[in-house]
């Protein structure tokens, strides 16, 4: 069957499935769930692949993760990810009920293709990952060996403009705790030493270093524990800061160089200063994004024809980053992670986009998405040699 036959299959099956798409995008928007307690999103993930014929591992690897598969016969292993947790106090900020939509709706599409031709494609494999906002569910499932026999990866996310190729950067936690010595702040103040001030002081010299950052370094943090009282010189605080930069050689110094940011401002007040990264060991943090580029040049040809547009590549490398846990994913299989607009200028972890990603414009957006991710699915499915080309620019792509 010509590759345009099962590309109409997987739309109109995607089509097809429109309300039903839409109806699990507003429940898991309506009904927010933090990393790891993920359960009514999970159970509605799975129950409706499994509706849909596919084979499911319910709480696969972690307790809200899955597993469904679908195979027709020998051929390549394609895998899309769904993410389904949200935000502390803004729910859905990051549009995750809209990337758990686009993945299902792939696997829907590319199963429907699989079944209308009369060859063996191989298999769709969908995972779902949880915690990509803290927590890392695909790091653990990378760890179980999951991507060991996956060809290709592939998800989408929501956002604020159109972009195949995606700039993710790596990211690592640090908590900073300052312990000093309380006293009466009115009359002893000599007998105190102030964390307080530790906190602050730290958090100023970050703010000075920034002049002298890389450009694509990224460094916030916020101070979560202050003290208690204003009559009570503060005996301990504590910050919380993220560390981004776009490889893991840029991560390590930049790290050095907070770090002499926060152990100087405990010298300059007496404090003393516990340092705690999570996680502990560098390769286990968020990784920079490995963009396959025969995937995202695809990926580009098939959301083009559905009308979207995008930039340049040049302008893709400049438009906003942020980190995500698909980064890691993409250094241990081909993958792309493409942008899509959902129609707002509202940025992501706002109010504004968690309103925008419960939406029926952005539904339809999502199923563009979904639609332009089973068209590229089939492409390397049904051409050989595009596989062999996507897997070499990879290999090539570790050397650098």
């Amino acid at each position: 069957m010509a590759t345009e036959k099962l590309i109409q299959a997987a739309t109109h099956a995607i089509d097809n499935q429109d309300r039903e798409l839409f109806d699990i995008n507003q429940q898991i928007h309506g009904n927010p769930e933090l990393a790891f307690d993920e359960f009514k999103a999970h159970d509605l993930l799975t129950n409706y692949l499994d509706k849909q014929g596919f084979q499911v591992d319910r709480s696969y690897i972690l307790p809200t993760g899955f597993r469904a598969i679908f195979s027709r016969g020998k051929g390549p292993k394609l895998c899309v990810l769904c993410e389904f947790d949200a935000l502390p106090g803004i729910g859905h900020a990051c549009g995750h009920n809209l990337i758990a939509e686009a993945g299902i709706a792939t696997a829907v599409g590319v199963k429907a293709a699989m079944e209308s031709s009369d060859c063996d494609l191989g298999q769709i494999v969908v995972y779902g990952s949880p915690a990509e906002e803290g927590g890392g569910g695909k790091i653990t499932f990378i760890k179980a060996g999951c991507f060991n026999d996956i060809d290709v990866a592939m998800m989408v996310h929501p956002s604020p403009f159109d972009a195949a190729y995606a700039n993710i950067l790596s990211l690592t936690e640090v908590a900073i705790t300052y312990e000093g010595k309380s006293a009466h702040a009115s009359a002893y103040p000599w007998e105190g030493i102030n964390a307080l001030d530790a906190a602050v002081q730290a958090y100023v010299n970050i703010s000075t270093m920034r002049q002298q950052c890389k450009p694509a370094w990224r460094i916030h943090g916020v101070i979560i524990d202050g003290g208690v009282k204003p009559n009570i010189i503060p005996s301990k605080s504590q910050l919380s800061y993220y560390l981004r930069a776009p490889t893991p050689q840029e991560l390590i110094q930049l790290k050095e160089k907070s770090e002499k940011c926060f152990r100087s401002a405990a010298e300059s007040t007496g404090c003393k200063v516990v340092i705690k990264y999570e996680p502990e060991d560098i390769n286990d943090c968020y990784a920079a994004l490995n963009n396959n580029i025969p995937m995202v040049k695809l990926y580009r040809k098939n959301a083009t024809t559905l009308g979207i547009q995008f930039g340049s590549m040049d302008e893709e490398l400049n438009l906003p980053a942020g980190s995500t846990d698909m980064g890691n994913v993409s250094q241990v299989v081909p993958s792309i992670h493409p942008m899509y607009g959902i129609g707002t200028k509202a940025v992501n972890h706002t109010p504004d986009f968690t309103d925008a990603a419960g939406t029926e414009l952005a539904h339809r957006q999502t199923l563009i998405a979904a639609k332009s991710m089973a068209m590229t699915m089939i492409d390397i499915l049904t051409d050989p040699s595009l596989l062999i080309e996507i897997k070499e620019a990879y290999k090539n792509s570790l050397k650098r």
